[in-house]
């Protein structure tokens, strides 16, 4: 549904986006991870034609951003971190505008309106001015405006920044719904809220791609063997006595103990061998007070990934000037083609 090949962006001497390349395929979730300055912004700007590519093919739909730009774009549904609502118009009168804006036609815009404040359950809300709603109202608008066209993609960016606990739930429930008939690209700092909603995730750092696969996936390869810390009610040559007949570990670390007569051990092995412990020290007459397995959570795979890539340099004055005004030209250029 949506495939980059060899995506570039280059402001002046600064690269954002190097030679980019992934597909999202039809009805899944994408989870786009990346740090501050990795180019998630820059890659879904470029996604949605709003700025081009200095190199390399967008398809959307099976559209070339370059060649078909306007199919490209209409199969398109965009949400920015900062929902674009005009805060003196209602609800209804801020999507039928948009209904003009994207050119629907005139006899299915006002059933366009209801069925989009119907998926995003904005009945109660439709006669209000956006102005005075609350910031998670304000997101479902902004969703509803992508939905606009039903379009096959929709693109989130940072769709639950700012939003208390219920209305973070209710919007993850609504990006699951969305799923069923849209593929849906999301952007988020928020590592609950990827692995929560997201079949898929992708992260990168200095515009390059780092890791991609499920989270799933990405679980298991963080997790590959066991970390365990173990404590035991022993002496220390009594615990590694037992310890030497169960297997033969890749690494066995002392760490304090939380017990006066205790002995304390982390353990690395390239297999589960909890049950072995458990029956060798119970044979030995040790009784085992702690048993933790220790695993990555998504954070600490995402930490890992963008550390071993390098964590982005802040760009200095003259690189961000250059970035501002290649984005003030080409948003110029893309106004002027409208």
């Amino acid at each position: 549904m949506i495939e980059a090949i060899g995506l570039v962006k280059e402001y002046g001497d600064h690269v954002a986006v190097d030679h980019l390349n992934f597909t999202v395929e039809k009805g899944q979730i994408l989870g786009f991870l990346g740090p501050n300055g990795a180019g998630k912004s820059t890659t879904m700007n470029m996604l949605t034609g709003y700025i081009s590519a200095t190199e390399g093919t967008i398809l959307v739909n099976g559209y070339d951003m370059l060649e078909e730009p306007e199919l490209a774009k209409k199969s398109i549904g965009y949400l920015p971190e900062q929902p674009p609502v005009y805060p003196d118009m209602t609800v209804t009168e801020y999507l039928k505008f948009v209904t003009e804006l994207k050119k629907v036609p005139r006899k299915d815009r006002e059933q366009e309106v209801e069925r989009v404040i119907e998926v995003t359950q904005l009945q109660e809300m439709r006669n209000r001015l956006t102005q005075h709603l609350s910031k998670g109202y304000r997101q479902r608008v902004g969703i509803a405006q992508a939905l606009i066209g039903n379009p096959e993609v929709i693109i989130l960016d940072e769709p639950t920044v700012g939003l208390d606990p219920k209305q973070i739930i209710e919007i993850r429930d609504l990006m699951r719904s969305l799923a069923k008939e849209h593929t849906v690209l999301l952007s988020s700092h928020i590592m609950q809220e990827i692995s929560a909603v997201c079949d898929h995730i992708m992260i990168i750092s200095h515009g390059k791609l780092v890791l991609s696969g499920t989270p799933e996936e990405l679980q298991k390869k963080a997790n590959q063997g066991e970390n365990l810390e173990l404590e035991v009610l022993g002496t220390k040559e009594q615990v590694n006595g037992v310890l030497n007949s169960v297997a033969s570990f890749k690494d066995v670390i002392e760490i304090p103990s939380e017990k006066e007569n205790g002995y304390a051990v982390r353990i690395m092995s390239n297999e589960d061998v909890r049950e072995a412990l458990f029956f060798a020290f119970a044979k030995a007459n040790l009784p085992i007070v702690k048993l933790v397995r220790n695993t990555k959570t998504l954070e600490d795979i995402f930490l890992e990934a963008t550390s071993e890539a390098g964590e982005p340099v802040a760009e200095d004055k003259t690189q961000e000037e250059s970035i501002t005004e290649h984005m003030t030209k080409e948003a110029a250029e893309h106004d002027s083609d409208l």
